[in-house]
C-alpha cells in the first residue's frame, strides 16, 4: 500500500498509508530502524457513543500538502459523525519530534463531546520483544523504550496546559490480545500504569466543539536516545509551544524548497507544483549522514521478503544528480562523503548498503559455477565517479573533492581500466535491474562517462598521465560499444553481451529502456545517428499501448507482471523512470523550442500519474493506473526533479540562440 505522506527531517521519518493510517517510525536514521514494522497505528474518532476509525468506509479522505511544504494537510469528513477534522501532520525541521495537529469542525449545529484516540502499536528496533510502555507522572506522557530508542508521546488540546490524561496500556498479539485500541471503542481507556514484552498504548485526547464551530489539539511524539533527553526535549516543546515549532517548520521548508533563483515560470503550473514537491519528498527519503534511500514503503516485505530502505550507489548517484541540478550542494555533498567511507579501501561498490554504510543484504553471489566471481554492478561504482563530476563543474568545491580524489576519483578509474576484456569493454557484472549478469550497455555508456570524468578531474589535479590514459580507455571502449553491440539489420543496440569462448559475444536484442544511458552520461551525443535509431525504435517497441500510457523496463517485463499475453501491446507496466528518460533524450537533441514539446507531454504524463498528494511509485498498472511496487520512490522523484531543470536550460538556451540569430540576421 503506497507511503502518501512521508514527513521527516533526515533523523526521523514518519509514513502514512492512503486510508491515513501511521505505518512506519523510522529513528533515528532514515531507513533504520523501523519502529512498527510496518503495523498499522490506528486513529479513532468517538462521539454520541460511537467510535469510527480512520480506516472505514464512513470516512471521506483528501491527503494532501500545504504547498511547499513538508506539512501535510488532511481533509476528514465523516457524515454520520457529523465532523469535519483537518490534520496537520509534520517532523520538525531540527529536532527529532512528531507533530499532528487536529481541527475537530462541528457539522451538526450541536456542541460536541469529541474524543481522539491515536494508537501506537510498535516494534521497537524492528522487534517486540522486550519493549515497555508506561505512564510517566513526571511528564504526563506515555514513554515506550527498548535499549537505546525511547519515545515520548504527549498532548494538548489546551494552551493552559499540557499532558495525558487518557490512556491504555496493554499487550499485542500475545494470547489473543488485539490490543488496546479495542479499549477505546467505548470512549473510556483504562490507565494500566505500565506493561512489558510485546506492547502497545493508545492514548485519548477529548476537545469540546462548540455549535458549528471548530477545537484543536496537538499530539507530539519526540524519538531518541536516553529517557533524560526525551524528557528535556518534552520541556522545550511546551516551553517554546507546539504551534512555534509548527510554524517555524513550515517557514524552514518554504525557504529550502525555493532557495534557488532557478526560472520556473515556463513550466505549466501543475509540473511547476509537482517539480517543487518532489524535491520536498525527495528530502524525506534522505538520511542526514548522507545515504540516499531507495524506499522506505515496508509493504514489499510480503512480495520480495526484504525492503527497500538502502543505499544503492547507482540510484544514489542519480538522485545526488538530481539534487546538484536543483541546488541542493549540501544534500550531494553529504551523499559523496557517504559514498567515500563505504567504498573505504576497494576499488569498486558492492551490491548496496545500509544508512550507516554497512553491507546491506544482497542476492549477487561470490562464486558461480565453482568460480569466484566479483558480485557488483560495475555502473554503480562508474555513476558515483560520474555524478562527482557533475557536482564539481556545479560548484567547483576544490577543497571539497580534495579529500575524495583518491577513493572515489583515482582508485575507481584506475581499476575500470585494468577490469576490461580484451576489446577493451568491462569485465562482467550485474545489470542496473539486479537480473542479469553480463556486459550490458547501461554499465558500458556509464563507465565511459566516468572515464571521461576521471580524465577531467586528473587534468584538474595535474595528473596529466592519468588523464591521458583514463580518456584513451574511454574513446577505446567508445569503440567497442560501437562495433561490438550495435546491429545493423535490427537498427538497435543490444542490451546485453555474454563473451563465448572464440572472444566473440552473443548479444541479447530485448528492448530495454536502460539503453538511454547511450546518450545520458557523454558516450554518444543525442544526435549520433545511431542513439536516434535506438532511441525513437525503444520508444515504439516500449510504449504501453492503453489509456494509461507510459514505458516499460523492457520487453516481457516479469516484475510485478500485470499483462502476460498481450506484450505486443503492454511489453511491462509503465515505469516513471524509464518514461521519463525518454523525455530526457527529447530535450537532448531539440534544436528548436517546438521540438521539446514531446517532453513536456511526458512531463505532464508524469504528473497526471500523482496521487493528490504528489507522491510517485516505482510503477503503475497498465490498465487501472494504480501504483504498483513501493511508493515514494527516491529514483522516480529524482528524474522527475532532472527532467524538469534539464528541460528549463535547454529552453533557456534554445530561446538565446533564437534571439541571437535574430540579432544578427536584423544587423546584416
Amino acid at each position: 500500500m503506497p507511503r502518501n505522506i512521508p514527513v521527516g527531517n533526515g533523523s526521523i521519518l514518519f509514513t502514512f498509508d492512503d486510508q491515513y493510517r501511521m505505518r512506519d517510525i523510522y529513528s533515528p536514521r532514515v531507513g533504520r530502524y523501523n519502529h512498527t514494522d510496518g503495523h498499522v497505528q490506528r486513529f479513532g474518532v468517538w462521539a454520541d457513543g460511537q467510535i469510527a476509525w480512520i480506516e472505514e468506509d464512513s470516512w471521506e479522505r483528501e491527503l494532501r500538502y500545504k504547498p511547499d511544504s513538508m506539512t501535510t494537510e488532511v481533509l476528514l469528513t465523516n457524515h454520520e459523525l457529523g465532523l469535519e477534522l483537518t490534520c496537520n501532520d509534520l517532523v520538525d525541521y531540527h529536532k527529532p519530534v512528531y507533530f499532528k495537529k487536529v481541527t475537530v469542525r462541528d457539522l451538526r449545529g450541536t456542541t460536541r463531546d469529541v474524543r481522539l484516540f491515536f494508537h501506537f502499536d510498535l516494534s521497537i528496533n524492528g522487534s517486540p520483544v522486550g519493549d515497555t510502555a508506561n505512564y510517566d507522572p513526571n511528564t504526563n506522557a506515555v514513554i515506550m523504550y527498548k535499549d537505546d530508542s525511547y519515545f515520548l508521546i504527549n498532548a494538548s488540546s489546551d494552551p493552559t496546559k499540557c499532558g495525558i490524561e487518557h490512556w491504555a496500556i496493554g499487550a499485542k498479539r500475545v494470547g489473543g490480545a488485539e490490543g488496546t485500541w479495542r479499549d477505546a471503542e467505548d470512549g473510556q481507556l483504562g490507565r494500566n500504569a505500565i506493561s512489558q514484552g510485546s506492547v502497545d498504548a493508545t492514548v485519548g485526547v477529548h476537545v469540546q466543539v462548540p455549535k458549528n464551530g471548530v477545537a484543536e489539539m496537538t499530539l507530539w511524539v519526540i524519538c531518541s536516545d536516553t529517557y533524560e533527553s526525551v524528557k528535556n526535549l518534552n520541556e522545550r516543546v511546551w516551553a517554546i509551544s507546539p504551534e512555534r515549532h509548527i510554524s517555524r517548520t513550515e517557514a524552514y521548508w518554504k525557504l529550502w524548497s525555493r532557495k534557488e533563483p532557478l526560472d520556473t515560470s515556463p513550466l505549466p503550473e501543475p509540473v511547476r507544483d509537482l517539480y517543487y514537491r518532489s524535491q520536498l519528498i525527495l528530502r524525506t527519503q534522505i538520511d542526514n549522514g548522507g545515504a540516499i534511500i531507495a524506499a522506505n514503503d515496508t509493504d514489499i516485505t510480503h512480495f520480495a521478503g526484504d525492503h527497500y530502505s538502502y543505499c544503492w550507489m547507482r540510484d544514489g548517484a542519480l538522485v545526488a544528480h538530481s539534487l546538484v541540478l536543483a541546488g541542493q550542494s549540501e544534500l550531494s555533498r553529504n551523499f559523496f562523503r557517504y559514498a567515500a567511507d563505504c567504498i573505504g579501501d576497494k576499488p569498486y561498490f558492492l551490491h548496496k548498503y545500509t544508512p550507516e554504510g554497512d553491507l546491506a543484504s544482497s542476492w549477487h553471489p561470490w562464486m558461480i559455477d565453482g568460480k569466484p566471481v566479483l558480485p557488483i554492478q560495475q555502473d554503480e561504482t562508474a555513476l558515483t565517479l560520474w555524478a562527482l563530476r557533475q557536482h564539481f563543474n556545479e560548484f567547483r568545491d576544490v577543497e571539497f573533492i580534495k579529500p575524495l580524489y583518491v577513493k572515489l576519483v583515482l582508485r575507481p578509474a584506475q581499476w575500470m581500466l585494468e577490469h576490461r576484456d580484451h576489446n577493451g569493454l568491462p569485465l562482467q557484472s550485474w545489470d542496473l535491474w539486479e537480473e542479469r549478469r553480463g556486459i550490458h550497455t547501461f554499465t558500458v555508456a556509464a563507465t565511459i562517462g566516468a572515464l571521461y570524468a576521471a580524465a577531467d578531474f586528473a587534468k584538474d589535479f595535474g595528473d596529466m598521465d592519468h588523464a591521458a590514459n583514463f580518456r584513451e580507455g574511454a574513446e577505446r571502449m567508445k569503440g567497442a560499444l560501437r562495433r561490438h553491440f550495435w546491429h545493423e539489420e535490427r537498427g538497435h543496440f543490444a542490451r546485453m553481451a555474454a563473451p563465448l569462448e572464440d572472444g566473440s559475444y552473443r548479444l541479447d536484442m530485448t528492448r530495454d529502456s536502460a539503453n538511454y544511458a547511450l546518450f545520458a552520461f557523454g558516450a554518444f551525443e543525442p544526435t549520433d545517428p545511431l542513439v536516434q535509431s535506438e532511441m525513437d525504435t525503444m520508444r515504439d517497441r516500449l510504449w504501453v499501448k492503453t489509456d494509461i500510457g507510459g514505458c516499460a523496463r523492457y520487453e516481457r517485463d516479469y516484475y510485478h507482471q500485470v499483462e502476460c499475453e498481450k506484450t505486443d501491446d503492454v511489453p511491462g507496466n509503465p515505469w516513471v523512470i524509464c518514461t521519463l528518460w525518454q523525455a530526457q533524450y527529447q530535450i537532448a537533441k531539440a534544436a528548436t523550442v517546438d521540438e521539446l514539446q514531446s517532453a513536456m507531454m511526458l512531463l505532464d504524463w508524469t504528473h497526471q500519474r500523482t496521487m493528490p498528494s504528489g507522491v510517485l511509485a516505482e510503477q503503475f498498472d497498465p490498465y487501472s493506473g494504480d501504483p504498483i511496487s513501493v511508493s515514494p520512490l527516491t529514483w522516480s522523484h529524482a528524474t522527475y526533479v532532472s527532467t524538469c531543470v534539464q528541460y528549463l536550460k535547454k529552453l533557456e538556451s534554445l530561446k538565446a540562440e533564437a534571439a541571437n540569430s535574430t540579432s544578427t540576421k536584423s544587423m546584416k
